[in-house]
């Protein structure tokens, strides 16, 4: 089963995440998904998968967030994807997908949950 990861080299959860995916047997697929954001529709699904709204899976402290005024209530739903995929930053990482199945790694034992 393919496993993907959406992963940022820079974040030790990541790269802890990434490791016990590894140190279980499997060679995930890495999406560095601040090179390579995901579409709109990509994150709409894995939004839904997690049962999530786009604020939940956004990283608050992040400049940005205050900067583009986010927690203002009027964005409707596709335009907070627009702006997380304008803003891969914002993106709460990292997030792990096997088959219909998505963790966050926070903590990375998270997803031992959905490995299979």
């Amino acid at each position: 089963m393919k496993i993907i990861i959406y992963h940022n080299p820079r974040c030790s959860k990541s790269r802890q995440t990434l490791a016990l995916i590894e140190e279980n047997g499997y060679t995930p697929t890495i999406v560095e998904y601040l090179k390579t954001p995901p579409t709109h529709q990509q994150l709409d699904s894995l939004l839904r998968g997690l049962e999530m709204e786009p604020r939940d899976l956004m990283r608050k402290g992040e400049t940005e967030y205050g900067e583009l005024n986010i927690s203002n209530s009027d964005f409707s739903r596709d335009q907070l994807i627009d702006m997380m995929i304008e803003h891969p930053k914002l993106i709460e990482r990292p997030l792990v997908v096997v088959g219909d199945a998505i963790a966050i790694g926070r903590p990375p034992e998270s997803v031992l949950t959905i490995l299979p």
